[in-house]
C-alpha cells in the first residue's frame, strides 16, 4: 500500500511538472519604441503662402505632400537638424515662446520634416541667416506657422522636441530609376519617422544593400526587373528593423507607389 501511494505521488508530480513546462508562457521580444526627446530651444520662420503650394516637393523627395499624406503641417530644417537627409520624415512638436506674437492658448503644433533650409552665408546668423549652422531652425509652411504665431512676426523663438510620427497604415515605397538602377523614396514612416539602412530582395536574389541617395531615397544598382520585390529597413532612431515582403509584383513600374501593412513603432 505504501509502495502504491509513493508511486502515485511520483506520477502526479511528473504530470504537473510536464504541464508546467508545456504551459510556461513564451518570453515576449522587446520591440524598440520611439520616445519623445526633451524640449530644446530654436527659432521658427515660414515660407510660401496660405496654400502651402511652395512647400510641395522639397529635398526629401515626397512630391505632392497632399496626396502622399503630409498635408501642410510640414517644415524645412536647418542643416544642423537635417542630418544630410536622414532627418527626413521625423516629427517635431513646436510651441511659440517668449514673444508677443505667440498665440495664447495654443500649446504646440506638430510638423513633419520634408525639406531643407539651406544656409545663407550672405546674412548674419542672427539677422537673416536663420538656417546657418549651428542654429537649430524650422522654416515652417505658412499654415503650420499660423497655428502658433501671427504671420506678421516673421520669426519667433520656439521650444521643440522630437515626437513619435503617427502614420495611418504602413510604409510606402515610391519607385524611380529603371530595371538596372532602382531608386526608392520611402514615405509614411511611423515611429521615429527616419530610415538608417535599407535592403531590397528580388524573388531571384538574396538581400541587396541599398545606399542612401539623398533625402528619403535609397538606391540599388542591380538587375531587378521582372522580379517581385521585398524590402528590409532599419530605423535611424530606434534601430528597429522591419521587413515588408512582396511589396511590388513582378511587373512593377517606375513612377508607381506601393503600400504595405508594416511600420515602425
Amino acid at each position: 500500500m505504501a509502495s502504491f501511494t509513493s508511486w502515485s505521488f511520483k506520477l502526479l508530480f511528473m504530470t504537473l511538472a510536464t504541464f508546467a513546462i508545456i504551459s510556461k508562457p513564451s518570453l515576449a521580444v522587446a520591440v524598440p519604441v520611439f520616445q519623445s526627446s526633451p524640449w530644446a530651444a530654436a527659432h521658427a520662420t515660414f515660407y510660401g503662402d496660405e496654400s502651402a503650394s511652395q512647400t510641395m516637393g522639397g529635398a526629401c523627395g515626397y512630391g505632392d505632400l497632399f496626396s502622399n499624406g503630409y498635408g501642410t503641417d510640414t517644415a524645412a530644417l536647418s542643416t544642423t537638424l537635417f542630418n544630410d537627409g536622414f532627418a527626413c520624415g521625423t516629427c517635431y512638436r513646436i510651441k511659440c515662446v517668449d514673444s508677443p506674437w505667440c498665440y495664447s492658448g495654443v500649446p504646440s503644433t506638430t510638423v513633419t520634416a520634408t525639406n531643407i533650409c539651406p544656409p545663407n552665408w550672405a546674412q548674419d546668423s542672427n539677422n537673416g541667416g536663420w538656417c546657418n549652422p549651428p542654429r537649430a531652425h524650422f522654416d515652417m509652411s505658412k499654415p503650420a506657422f499660423m497655428k502658433i504665431a501671427t504671420w506678421k512676426a516673421g520669426i519667433v523663438p520656439v521650444m521643440y522636441r522630437r515626437v513619435p510620427c503617427e502614420r495611418p497604415g504602413g510604409v510606402r515605397f515610391s519607385f524611380q530609376g529603371n530595371g538596372y538602377w532602382l531608386l526608392v523614396y520611402v514615405m509614411n514612416v511611423g515611429g521615429g519617422g527616419d530610415i538608417a539602412n535599407m535592403w531590397v530582395k528580388g524573388s531571384k536574389t538574396g538581400w541587396i544593400s541599398m545606399s542612401h541617395n539623398w533625402g528619403a531615397s535609397f538606391q540599388a544598382f542591380a538587375t531587378l526587373g521582372g522580379q517581385s520585390l521585398s524590402f528590409k529597413l532599419t530605423s535611424y532612431s530606434t534601430k528597429e528593423t522591419i521587413i515588408a515582403r512582396n511589396v511590388a509584383p513582378e511587373n512593377w513600374n517606375v513612377g508607381s507607389t506601393y503600400k504595405t501593412d508594416v511600420n515602425f513603432h
